[in-house]
């Protein structure tokens, strides 16, 4: 059996940085979505994140002693932790929302980064309330095409 759109089915459409829920008005055959809240955090690129420079240390190598050979730290990829914070937010705000009855059915729309993310973090309560998920980024679409691309990929599963 596949999932279908009825009314009052939420969509959350998310990238890292970007979330969009939506909510379905109508049924699955014509998906009318409007737009119940944006989260959107502000995530500037790595290099504007992170020290100037990688930290270093003696890793005493083989017969050299204490100081030996020198090594980098591994840099920090603070854009994708955020990403990851952004993805453990959404899935936070998504358990308050189940909590309080706010929806019955979601369908997550994401990248598989943030799909795999979300769903380490999320609570069963929602878990049990997703329909489908759908990997892909769709945070720069229009609400028409979101609506076309959710309905086909629920009728493809």
């Amino acid at each position: 059996m596949s999932a279908k759109l009825t009314k009052g089915t939420w969509v959350l459409i998310a990238d890292g940085e970007k979330a969009l829920i939506l909510e379905n008005q109508t049924d699955h055959e014509n998906p009318y979505l409007t737009v119940l809240t944006k989260e959107e955090q502000e995530n500037p690129p790595d290099r504007e994140q992170s020290a100037n420079r990688r930290g270093r240390m003696g890793d005493g190598g083989p017969g050299q002693g204490n100081m030996g050979q020198r090594s980098a730290y591994e840099d920090t990829d603070w854009h994708e932790l955020a990403k990851d914070r952004f993805a453990a937010d959404l899935a936070d705000m998504l358990y308050k929302k189940a909590h309080k009855g706010a929806f019955d059915s979601i369908v997550i729309v994401a990248s598989r980064q943030v799909l795999g993310e979300m769903r380490d973090k999320m609570h069963k309560e929602v878990s049990d309330k997703v329909i489908a998920e759908v990997p892909k980024v769709l945070t720069n679409h229009g609400l028409d095409e979101i609506e076309t691309i959710v309905r086909d990929a629920l009728d493809a599963k």
